[in-house]
């Protein structure tokens, strides 16, 4: 309640916040614009009241993008303030049975890659039913888009998705780090972490994958604390273990993790048996690319002139900001990078966002893929799993992590997601 005081005397609702909320520019109301919100949690938390339906309503449609800390002059941290209505609203809310039934089931399914495995042959099996699963009452639609997320073909099984460690290639490491493995980004794409792996230690640093799990970020978003939490100090008892042995980093590959795990000193601040150990995780907490800056890059071996649209995650810009890095390392190898219009606009992925607030996050994956086909690339590159699933199910262009492009520049296998769509590059090849 204090850190939320704090942050609600802070705000002076000048409203520049509305420009860039996707919220506010989609559906035109001040109750869905972060200034909006603010007033309403405001009267929430101060009044000591239950949250109202019109407050859920309201939180529920937040995609926490953090566009508005980009674009506030105050300095107003919305994400801590956003992230405390949320588990107030987890604790004082009775949802209706659908809705409650319906988040026990992600918070249950997502943070466990096993189990995540398994409900997407689920969704495979689900998905030829699709349309008398979206007339289901209460949670119909978002049990569809559920089925429309899922990929048409299961990731083969990958030797690196493990716990271990990854020498550096001849034998002398310059550097240690270790690398989150995650949770539904190891199902979904575990050539992301890979392609990471290779380059790593092609440049002399040494990769140890500790057994973490998730981070607790998809149920921290959800006001689960106790699930996050438990996650969270799971992750932060096996880096700290490996502290001891000495790193030079942890490396996220998912951008929306690595906004969470920064933010664990916040998180653990006052919880005597943590708060030391997660401020330690917090200040080793890179991104890849804000890694990779710091290294000197082999020259590139492949030449290429793809151009690639850098899609900057909202977890990457706003919530880290990291905007210059990505690009630079993708210029740096021979790659003609291009910004994406309205690239500071969320593209409605945000977690389980476009499971839980389909329509929305319809609207805006349709504004951000024509956005991007309007600049004609031969690629995408990104920074966050829940982008890549999101904006690949909009269009035919291949989108792969930046670090798979870096890789590839730099001496490893062409991404899989090209090698797939060699059609659509013939001309640019």
């Amino acid at each position: 309640m204090a850190a939320s005081e704090k942050i609600l005397r802070t705000c002076v609702h000048c409203g520049f916040c509305t420009a860039t909320c996707p919220t506010y520019l989609l559906l035109g109301d001040e109750l869905d614009s972060p200034r909006g919100r603010i007033y309403l949690i405001k009267d929430m938390l101060e009044g000591g009241k239950a949250a109202s339906a019109e407050v859920v309503r309201h939180v529920d449609r937040c995609l926490s993008c953090l566009s508005c800390m980009t674009t506030c002059p105050s300095g107003v941290h919305y994400m801590h303030l956003v992230d405390h209505a949320r588990a107030h609203i987890e604790e004082t809310y009775p949802r209706p049975l659908g809705d409650r039934l319906l988040r026990a089931l992600l918070a249950f399914v997502l943070p466990y890659p096993a189990r995540f495995r398994v409900a997407l042959y689920a969704a495979k099996l689900g998905q030829p039913f699709k349309g008398l699963v979206a007339r289901l009452p209460q949670v119909g639609r978002r049990l569809a888009a559920m089925l429309d997320l899922a990929p048409a073909a299961m990731p083969a099984a990958n030797a690196t998705n493990r716990p271990g460690t990854f020498p550096a290639l001849g034998g002398t490491a310059s550097k240690r780090v270790a690398l989150l493995r995650g949770c539904a980004q190891s199902v979904l794409r575990p050539d992301f972490n890979e392609a990471a792996i290779r380059l790593l230690n092609r440049h002399g640093v040494e990769v140890v994958h500790a057994q973490e799990g998730c981070c607790g970020a998809l149920t921290h978003h959800m006001g689960k604390e106790d699930s996050s939490h438990a996650l969270a100090k799971q992750a932060i008892d096996a880096w700290d273990a490996e502290i001891a042995k000495g790193l030079d980093a942890i490396l996220v590959t998912a951008s929306g993790c690595g906004t969470t795990i920064k933010d664990y000193g916040f998180m653990f601040r006052e919880d005597p048996a943590y708060a030391e150990k997660a401020a330690r995780v917090s200040a080793l907490a890179k991104d890849v690319t804000e890694f990779c800056a710091t290294l000197p890059l082999s020259e590139p071996v492949v030449e290429s002139d793809l151009v690639v649209a850098y899609h900057s995650a909202c977890s990457m810009q706003h919530g880290q900001g990291l905007r210059t890095e990505p690009k630079a390392l993708l210029a740096r190898v021979g790659f003609t990078v291009k910004d994406v219009p309205e690239g500071h606009i969320c593209c409605g992925s945000a977690g389980t966002y476009n499971i839980l607030q389909p329509e929305i996050a319809e609207k805006l994956r349709e504004r951000k893929v024509a956005n991007i086909e309007r600049i004609r690339p031969d690629v995408i590159a990104t920074g966050n799993i829940g982008c890549a699933t999101q904006i690949g199910k909009g269009t035919a262009i291949p989108i792969v992590h930046t670090v798979e492009l870096l890789d590839w520049a730099t001496g490893g296998p062409k991404p899989a997601a090209l090698v797939a769509h060699r059609p659509h590059l013939a001309a640019a090849e």
